[in-house]
């Protein structure tokens, strides 16, 4: 497995990190995009786990910042400028593999502005993978977030630990019967927004990575993109 450190470059001229993990196998055809949430950055372990993960499983990954990360800055920026970063990153992830798929791949924040990017048809990828998605802020729960899912209709994967503060199972699933576009879920039980478990549980990080990554790649296996 090979990783290339790069830099996306979106209309202001302004430039964000990025790491491309490819795969052994040049035959590859899909390319999966991750953002991070908002409190980290593309560093975070679950993200470093996933895409070195993916790429083990034959698909392409690029990780990167948004443009408030990359500067240091803990001011989040404006939905617009989310989004226009997702778009530039999609491009620079065809540009560097010549994937014929992406997936566009977030945890919390980045899940979130995907999925209001590719409801708005902002970005057009094959698939959606949802690394904890934010259904509400914390003892929010009646201020819910899913308005931009009814309005997918590209596959898409949630993770969801069933500890998040972000995401009442009891809401989700009820939020979830009412999505119309092809939808899987995978709970983790016990996890909270970052897919941690209690210190009180034996289970290593690297088990509940194994088994978000085992599971994204058969759900990937599964897809017939046109």
């Amino acid at each position: 497995m090979k990783e290339k450190a790069l830099c996306v470059t979106l209309d202001s001229g302004d430039q964000v990190s990025a790491v491309l993990s490819l795969p052994e196998d040049a035959s590859f055809d899909t390319g999966i995009a991750i953002a991070h949430g908002a409190a980290n950055d593309m560093h975070h372990p679950l993200l470093e786990a996933f895409a070195l993960g993916m790429a083990g499983k034959n698909a392409a990954c690029l990780r990167f910042n948004f443009p408030y990360r990359e500067k240091q800055k803990k001011s989040i920026d404006p939905e617009h400028r989310l989004i226009h970063t997702w778009t530039r990153a999609l491009d620079c992830l065809r540009k560097e593999t010549g994937c014929r798929y992406t997936i566009a791949a977030g945890k919390s924040l980045g899940a979130r502005t995907a999925a209001q990017a590719a409801a708005t048809g902002q970005i057009r990828p094959e698939g959606l993978i949802f690394l904890g998605y934010p259904l509400h802020a914390p003892g929010k729960k009646n201020r819910l977030r899913d308005a931009p899912l009814y309005g997918i209709s590209i596959p898409m994967l949630f993770f969801e630990g069933t500890r998040d503060p972000f995401c009442d199972m009891d809401q989700f699933e009820k939020v979830f019967s009412k999505i119309t576009a092809p939808k899987s879920l995978t709970t983790i039980e016990k996890a909270d927004h970052g897919f941690g478990l209690p210190k009180a549980d034996p289970t290593p990080a690297a088990a509940v990575h194994k088994k978000i990554i085992e599971t994204a790649a058969q759900w990937l296996a599964g897809q017939q993109f046109s």
